[in-house]
């Protein structure tokens, strides 16, 4: 079984840059199964309902390798913000001309 160690992406609800904390969590071992009498979905792979926080990736790493848990490190995407100003509207050299 493998774990993967991750940074969870911000919600849309955050603005500012968050320090996150990294997270281990397993792959589920088996697949979940639907309840027939209250349709609720049941496993029995407890593993899957473990998820610990790390303050570094270093931290979890660590963590894994002394515990003998098999870990997949994704690293999280680059964050891509376009500046933009409300004075580029006017700007002489825009591409479409304000139509205002």
């Amino acid at each position: 079984m493998t774990a993967r160690i991750y940074l969870p992406a911000r919600s849309a609800m955050q603005a500012a840059q968050a320090k996150d904390k990294w997270i281990l969590e397993h792959e589920p071992e088996s697949p979940r199964e639907s309840e027939p009498l209250m349709g609720w979905t049941t496993s029995s792979d407890m593993k899957s309902e473990v998820r610990l926080r790390f303050d570094t990736k270093e931290e979890a790493i660590a963590y894994a390798t002394r515990n003998g848990v098999a870990y997949r490190v994704e690293e999280p995407k680059p964050r891509r913000r376009a500046v933009v100003s409300y004075s580029d509207n006017f700007r002489p050299g825009r591409a479409v001309p304000w139509s205002h």
